[in-house]
């Protein structure tokens, strides 16, 4: 695994997805005007970065045999 491209591709798209995961809920935890103005706009980022880290996951899956 240490040798593998496609693994530390994974494991970088998973650290963004937690990456703006805790920037959302240090946002929300301060509130104030910039929660308001970009809430939603961190959730789109997330759900979207989310999205492609799971796609990179089970093309890893597949492409590795997936036993």
């Amino acid at each position: 695994m240490r040798d593998d491209p496609l693994f530390y591709l994974v494991l970088f798209a998973v650290l963004i997805v937690a990456g703006i995961l805790l920037l959302g809920i240090g946002t929300f935890g301060r509130g104030g005007e910039f929660n308001k103005k970009y809430a939603n706009k961190i959730m789109r980022w997330r759900i979207g970065a989310q999205f492609i880290a799971v796609v990179l996951i089970l093309f890893y899956v597949w492409v590795r045999g997936g036993n």
